[in-house]
């Protein structure tokens, strides 16, 4: 009986351990500010009893303090001088169990498992309470510009290229060229990532097709850990365009019938009203005569 008491509440023990242990994943905006989440929902906590840590969880490297709280006070003798002046607790939320850390003007050096460590000095030295967060960093990448052959150039059956752009991003994308006529994908001709001074990239693409008469090409970046995938799409329709350009040249053949169909209508009116105008005159010098 007593073992199995004991046995109880070793396992009581791990899964409230476990269930401590949370972790979240977070994507912050190159050059924001973002919130690392720590919160405790167990009992009061006084702070002058209390350690804080937040530490770098998957790197090896000697120094991994981002920010220490201990007996209330701010500890900055241990804290790596990568994060220096760039987190704080919030302070209005601490006695509410909230230990989440604000870290500013995020880069890409920044991305990172942290962990946050709640102790508590009472008779002996316990932990209360732990998290995980994993920061994924991310720039949204510029609307793409797509370039193609000369809409109205006669190129059917011969090799075009076409070229695609876009800048400012992070992480490196996924880049699509795309057959909109049935959806199928096409290998590129040339793929350039370059990483830029700031940390994001621009890329470069090229594809090289025969042309059809009826192209409608789509160049297509994504960025998964945004979840943003832009586009720019190419149409030529050479059969729409000259059937357009007849149209245009059939309106214009209407419009000058219709003009010259008015002007022989006006003068074959003159030529009524004159043959009218002549026999009124006609009728009245008879009329004169027999008088």
């Amino acid at each position: 009986f007593y073992f199995s008491y004991g046995f109880l509440l070793l396992l009581l023990h791990i899964i409230r351990a476990v269930i401590a242990l949370e972790k979240k994943i977070i994507v912050s905006k190159l050059g924001d500010n973002t919130t690392l989440s720590c919160i405790y929902r167990g009992r009061e906590l006084h702070l002058k009893n209390l350690r804080v840590y937040w530490q770098i969880a998957d790197d090896q490297e000697e120094c991994t303090v981002v920010h220490a709280l201990i007996s209330g006070q701010d500890n900055e003798s241990e804290q790596c001088i990568h994060f220096k002046n760039r987190t704080q607790l919030f302070w209005d939320r601490l006695e509410n169990g909230d230990f989440s850390l604000l870290l500013l003007n995020v880069s890409q050096s920044d991305e990172h498992t942290y962990k946050c460590v709640v102790l508590e000095k009472a008779e002996y030295t316990s932990m209360v309470h732990q998290a995980e967060v994993v920061l994924s960093l991310a720039a949204s990448y510029s609307q793409p510009i797509l370039s193609g052959p000369i809409s109205n150039s006669d190129s059917t059956g011969e090799e075009v290229t076409f070229s695609c752009r876009s800048g400012n991003g992070y992480p490196e994308p996924n880049v699509y060229w795309i057959n909109k006529t049935d959806n199928s994908h096409l290998p590129p001709s040339e793929l350039m990532i370059i990483p830029n001074n700031n940390g994001t990239y621009s890329v470069f693409s090229t594809l090289k097709v025969k042309a059809t008469s009826n192209m409608q090409i789509e160049c297509s970046i994504e960025n998964k850990i945004l979840q943003e995938n832009l586009s720019a799409n190419y149409t030529q329709r050479k059969q729409s365009n000259g059937s357009s350009t007849e149209s245009h040249k059939n309106l214009k053949k209407n419009g000058q019938g219709a003009q010259a169909a008015g002007i022989i209508s006006v003068i074959i009116l003159i030529g009524i009203l004159a043959v009218v105008i002549c026999w009124l005159r006609r009728r009245r010098s008879s009329r004169l005569v027999s008088y």
